[in-house]
């Protein structure tokens, strides 16, 4: 696992070398990021960089696997949307017979002080499309988009450098409820920082990082967080089991395939009994803080993420797993982990299966990222495709 990788965020990525697809990518991963339409932006700004960006993007994998294998894949970052969320209808739309149609929200949507009214209008305009969860970033790139003792403890500050309203969460929270729809908290980037980082020069300094880049994702490097270090293992514990503390009525916690260390970092390390362990233990503290949160990740099938990425996640007594299915020439094996476990995530570049998904029982969940940086626009169009089904 070297090359060239679109960096994700969301709920996932992933990857395995194989040279052709590789130079494919490569080429074109290169081109979409110099004209702005690959990466979410926010991963790549500095942290204090005040702007809207939305939720991860999803990019094909470029890894080298068996043939007849499932292939991993990856989520990228999002362009920032510069359009307002637009006022939902009077209407509401039926949502399908789903447990969870879910859509992802980057850190960055509240961003520029949001207020009150503009995020209570976004909840109820994702309810109007059909919607009933929202994924929403309260962590990432190594600080929390609230206000966090945690932090200011260990880190010796309270939260990102982004200008938020602190009761930002709040509110979502409050207006999801009257809406019958859940919220939950997303760790974007999860254990992995890049130079933008607000804690990267702490964490160079008290050696906490794992030793070589992640380049897991293309037009970025990654450095990922050394949970063994009981340091770094006792900041992501403390973090989780506040959250759910601080916001007792948030419905589930997830992490994606941030979650897990690259095969290819130097030295050929196998990490997964530590992973293991990190994942279990900060499992059972969020538990013992508020049992009634779940625990969910969206990372790929069982094969490709303990291989590859040292994720034995069957043994991390997780709630629910929702598994990424972005690569299309892959679609059908991936249904299948997806029937067999929670649910499955989406590109909006693949809504076109929204109508047979909806029809299928054993579907559980969907969970949509919107590669094209624009989440409302993404909801509209999912609502178009939702509607389909009822044909």
């Amino acid at each position: 696992m070297a090359s060239n990788k679109s960096e994700p965020k969301g709920c996932g990525c992933a990857n395995i070398p194989l040279i052709p697809l590789l130079l494919l990518f490569s080429g074109g991963g290169f081109w979409l990021w110099k004209s702005g339409n690959l990466h979410q932006l926010g991963k790549l700004l500095p942290s204090n960089v005040p702007t809207l960006i939305a939720s991860p993007l999803p990019a094909q994998s470029a890894i080298a696997q068996p043939a007849n294998s499932p292939r991993p894949t990856s989520a990228t970052g999002a362009k920032p949307s510069k359009s307002a969320t637009p006022v939902p209808s009077k209407s509401v739309a039926p949502s399908p017979s789903k447990a969870i149609v879910g859509i992802y929200l980057s850190r960055y949507q509240v961003t520029n002080n949001a207020n009150e009214q503009t995020i209570r209008q976004r909840v109820r305009f994702y309810r109007s499309q059909g919607i009933n969860t929202i994924f929403h970033g309260v962590w990432g790139n190594g600080c929390t988009m609230y206000k966090s003792a945690v932090t200011q403890k260990l880190l010796g500050q309270p939260s990102c450098p982004n200008q938020f309203n602190d009761r930002w969460l709040d509110w979502t929270i409050d207006e999801a409820e009257k809406q019958g729809m859940e919220v939950h908290g997303y760790f974007e980037k999860g254990i992995k920082i890049d130079k933008n980082s607000p804690i990267y020069a702490a964490a160079v300094a008290k050696k906490w990082l794992v030793p070589g880049i992640d380049k897991t994702y293309s037009g970025i490097d990654h450095y990922v967080l050394d949970v063994e270090i009981p340091e770094v293992a006792a900041l992501f514990k403390g973090v989780v089991a506040e959250f759910v503390q601080k916001y007792p009525k948030i419905k589930a916690v997830q992490w994606d395939d941030y979650l897990g260390y690259h095969a290819e970092l130097p030295g050929a390390v196998d990490r997964t009994a530590q992973l293991t362990k990190f994942a279990q233990e900060m499992i059972t503290e969020m538990k013992q803080a508020n049992p009634g949160v779940s625990f969910d990740i969206c990372h790929h099938n069982p094969y490709w993420a303990k291989r590859y990425f040292a994720a034995d996640w069957k043994n991390w007594q997780i709630d629910r797993a929702f598994i990424q299915a972005y690569n299309e020439a892959n679609f059908k094996e991936e249904l299948a982990y997806a029937e067999a476990n929670g649910g499955i995530a989406l590109t909006d570049r693949q809504l076109g299966h929204v109508p047979e998904l909806i029809k299928n029982p054993k579907i559980k969940a969907i969970l949509i990222f919107p590669f094209s940086g624009d989440p409302a626009a993404v909801a509209l169009k999912y609502k178009e495709a939702a509607a389909i089904s009822t044909k």
